[in-house]
C-alpha cells in the first residue's frame, strides 16, 4: 500500500493536486516540485526524459505505486518513453500518468466555435503532442498554439504580478487571441498556469472560456481507479499528504502556501537519500 505520487518541475503541479485532494480527500499523496532545475519547457527532451525518470524512481522508491506527471513537458517529453521502455522491465506493476491525454479527451466538446487556443512551454508546443491527441478525439478542432516561455519563470520567482510580469502575460494572451477572432476556449496547457487565472480573466474576454487542467485531472484519475481496482487496491487511504522540494524548503512552503491556502512543511531531497 502506498501513495499516489505528484510530480513537477516546480509548483504548477500543486494547481493539480489541489484538485485531487477535493475529489480523493481519503486518498494519500505525495508531491515533489524539482524547483531547482525549472523551467522545463526550455530543456531539451534528453534532460527532460532524464530528469522525469529521476523523479519516478524516486517516487516509486517512496512507496508510490502510481505517479501522476502534473506537468505537460513531461507528459510531452518523458511519459510515454518511461511508459514504453522503462516500466515494462523495471516496474510492471507501477503506473505513470500524464495530463494531456485527459485534457484533450474533454476540450474539444467545450468550444462551440471549433477554434481552441492553446498557452503552454515551448518543449509542450513544439511536442505538438496536445495536436495529435486532439486529432484522435475532436479532429474537428483547430488548434492555435502559443509558447509563453517567460510565465513559469515568473511565478516560480514571484514575479508574476509586477508591472513587467503583467505586460509579458498581456502581450502573450494578445498574440494568441490575434491567431483567430474565433477562439472561444483557452486551455491553460501548463499546470502552473492556473496560478495567474485571476489576472487572467481580467484581460481575455468574458466570451472566452479558460479551462485549467486539474479537475479534468482529478476526475480522470478517478475514472482510471475505477476500471483498474488493481491499481486503486495498491494505494493507501490516511488521508495524508508529504511535500517534497530539490530547492529550499522554506521557499517552497511560503510559495505553495499561496497557490493552495495549506500548510505544506515541505522537505528537501538534496544531499542525500529520498527520506
Amino acid at each position: 500500500m502506498g501513495a499516489i505520487g505528484v510530480f513537477d518541475s516546480g509548483y504548477g503541479g500543486l494547481t493539480v493536486l489541489k484538485s485531487l485532494l477535493e475529489y480523493m480527500p481519503d486518498y494519500d499523496f505525495i508531491y515533489y516540485g524539482d524547483n531547482k532545475r525549472a523551467p522545463y519547457g526550455t530543456r531539451s527532451f534528453e534532460e527532460v526524459y532524464e530528469f522525469t525518470l529521476e523523479a519516478v524512481k524516486q517516487l516509486f522508491d517512496k512507496g508510490c505505486p502510481l505517479v501522476i506527471l502534473a506537468c505537460n513537458t513531461a507528459s510531452a517529453k518523458a511519459l510515454r518513453s518511461i511508459q514504453r521502455k522503462y516500466l515494462p522491465e523495471a516496474a510492471p506493476d507501477h503506473r505513470v500518468l500524464g495530463v494531456i491525454r485527459p485534457s484533450a479527451e474533454v476540450v474539444g466538446a467545450l468550444s462551440k466555435t471549433h477554434h481552441i487556443g492553446l498557452l503552454a512551454t515551448e518543449g509542450t508546443v513544439r511536442s505538438e503532442s496536445y495536436r495529435l491527441e486532439l486529432e484522435k478525439f475532436s479532429p474537428h478542432i483547430e488548434l492555435f498554439q502559443h509558447a509563453c516561455p517567460a510565465w513559469v519563470p515568473l511565478i516560480e520567482d514571484n514575479k508574476a504580478h509586477s508591472e513587467a510580469g503583467k505586460k509579458q502575460i498581456r502581450e502573450d494572451i494578445e498574440q494568441l487571441l490575434s491567431m483567430s477572432p474565433d477562439i472561444d476556449t483557452i486551455l491553460l496547457a501548463c499546470t502552473h498556469y492556473p496560478i495567474l487565472a485571476s489576472y487572467l480573466r481580467t484581460i481575455i474576454p468574458d466570451t472566452v472560456r479558460i479551462v485549467s487542467q486539474g479537475d479534468i485531472v482529478a476526475e480522470s484519475l478517478e475514472d482510471y481507479l475505477s476500471r483498474h481496482p488493481e491499481i486503486d487496491q495498491q494505494l493507501s487511504r490516511k488521508g495524508t499528504v508529504s511535500y517534497f522540494t530539490s530547492g529550499s524548503p522554506d521557499l517552497f512552503d511560503q510559495q505553495a502556501e499561496k497557490i493552495i491556502h495549506m500548510k505544506t512543511n515541505a522537505r528537501s531531497i538534496e544531499g542525500g537519500p529520498f527520506k
